[in-house]
């Protein structure tokens, strides 16, 4: 579930995981996991790992009524702050409501359990629907944290939108990814910018392989337009 979630796109992060492989617990219940190494780990184009090499992995438990939880986390620039390690803990419901068109909504914790100096952590909760027609999907979405300590009491909305389209007849599917940040955590001093990228990634049972160019639309040394590379699995 985490790159429904993060397609805030996760969305959020330029990380291409294999697709899901649900196992059955029984009582309606399963779960899935995945991990990623990621040549850099970029958060609505900026970059969480200082432009170096991150180890990513999560784990979803989910219902046959669409309710989930699952927990997420990367390896980070080691910082006072921050710490080494990025922890996630999301929970939501998702389903199709209508024929081809789902709602994903949800909340989820940012959690950065290294960190030793001040607070970091801040909860956003999210809401996106996504489109399918053929092998293409369409996905709009918004995230917004509510003002907290940890993220200078103001509040901060992100709104983004992700295509993909899968190549009949070939492992290759490729994707897009437009988003905006308005609000305490952006890094710009008009106190919004855009993010976008373009990438394609190839599925091959459980591995996947992904190549995108993600930049935005500031000038910062860990925002500047950059290849990443990922090299995914799911079970």
């Amino acid at each position: 579930m985490r790159n429904s979630i993060l397609g805030l796109a996760l969305l959020a992060s330029t990380a291409i995981a294999a697709p899901a492989h649900a196992n059955d617990l029984g009582g309606g219940f399963s779960v899935s996991g995945n991990a990623a190494l990621v040549t850099d780990y970029r958060f609505r184009g900026v970059s969480f790992s200082d432009e170096d090499i991150a180890i990513q992995g999560g784990i979803d438990l989910e219902h046959d009524s669409g309710f989930y939880v699952g927990t997420w986390a990367s390896s980070i620039e080691d910082s006072p702050v921050f710490g080494h390690t990025e922890l996630d803990i999301y929970a939501g419901w998702s389903g199709e409501i209508t024929s081809g068109l789902t709602l994903d909504v949800g909340v989820l914790a940012y959690l950065y359990p290294n960190g030793n100096v001040g607070d970091a952590d801040y909860v956003e909760p999210y809401a996106s629907l996504a489109y399918a027609i053929g092998p293409a999907e369409i996905t709009t979405g918004v995230a917004w944290a509510p003002s907290q300590n940890s993220i200078g009491n103001d509040d901060n909305l992100y709104i983004y939108t992700d295509a993909s389209v899968g190549i009949p007849g070939t492992p290759f599917t490729v994707s897009g990814h437009l988003g905006y940040t308005n609000g305490s955590l952006s890094i710009d001093n008009d106190n919004d910018y855009v993010d976008w990228s373009l990438g394609i990634e190839a599925a091959f049972g459980i591995l996947s392989i992904g190549v995108a160019y993600v930049d935005t639309a500031v000038n910062t040394p860990l925002t500047d337009g950059t290849v990443v590379g990922t090299l995914g699995v799911a079970f």
